[in-house]
C-alpha cells in the first residue's frame, strides 16, 4: 500500500495550485496527489511554525519536507538562511523542486530516505515526524540528525504529546542529552534538542 512516506507513487499526479496562508504571509504552491497534506497546512506544521526557533545566517534542513512548506516559509522569514529540503518521496521532492522556483527561492532538494543521500551537516534540522510510518523510522530520523547538526544546532520537532510525542521526545532526551518544550498548541508541542558535544 502507498503511503506519503512511501518512495515511490503510482496513483496519477494531478498537479494543482494551492495558496497557503500563514500569518501574513501568502505562499503560492504546486501540489498533487501522493503527498503529505497536499491540500492544506496540517495543524502540526503550523504549530511547529509559531514556536520554532531559528538563528540568523543558518543552514537549515527541512527533513521531511513534503511540498516545501517549511522551508519555504523559513526563507521568507529569514532570507539570509541557507535552506536545504529532503523527502523520501521523489513525488515530493519533485514538487518541492517545483515550488523553489514558483517562489524564486535558491534552495537544494534532496530525495532521500532520512540522511542516506545527505552528508552535509545543519545547524538546525526542522521534522514533523511521520508518526503513521511507525516509531521505529521516527527514532531512526532523531538518530541520524544527531549525526548532521552542527556543534551547538538544534533538532526541532513537532508532535501530539499524547500520540506518541512523549516518546519521541524522551528519544531525543537519550540521543542529545538534552529536550526542552517550544510551546504548545491543540495537543501539539514543538521539542528541541541541542547538539552540546
Amino acid at each position: 500500500m502507498e503511503h506519503y512516506y512511501s518512495e515511490e507513487q503510482t496513483a496519477p499526479l494531478n498537479i494543482q495550485e494551492i495558496e497557503i496562508c500563514i500569518g501574513n504571509i501568502s505562499i503560492p504552491l504546486y501540489s498533487g496527489s501522493g503527498v503529505f497534506s497536499k491540500k492544506r497546512l496540517d495543524k502540526g506544521t503550523s504549530v511547529l511554525l509559531k514556536y520554532m526557533k531559528v538563528n540568523n545566517n543558518s543552514k537549515i534542513l527541512d527533513l521531511g519536507c513534503g511540498i516545501g512548506i517549511v522551508g519555504i516559509y523559513v526563507h521568507k522569514m529569514f532570507s539570509n538562511c541557507d535552506v536545504f529540503f529532503s523527502d523520501v518521496n521523489k513525488r515530493a521532492a519533485f514538487l518541492a523542486r517545483k515550488n523553489l522556483k514558483l517562489n524564486k527561492i535558491q534552495g537544494k532538494v534532496f530525495q532521500s530516505d532520512g540522511f542516506q543521500k545527505i552528508k552535509d551537516k545543519f545547524d538546525l534540522i526542522l521534522l514533523n515526524p511521520p508518526q503513521v510510518a511507525g516509531k521505529s523510522v521516527c527514532f531512526r530520523l532523531i538518530e541520524e540528525s544527531f549525526e548532521h547538526i552542527t556543534l551547538g544546532g538544534s533538532l526541532q520537532i513537532v508532535a501530539r504529546h499524547n500520540k506518541g510525542g512523549k516518546s519521541l521526545s524522551e528519544k531525543m532526551l537519550s540521543v542529545f542529552g538534552n529536550k526542552e518544550e517550544l510551546g504548545i498548541k491543540s495537543g501539539y508541542r514543538v521539542y528541541s534538542s541541542q547538539k552540546k558535544h
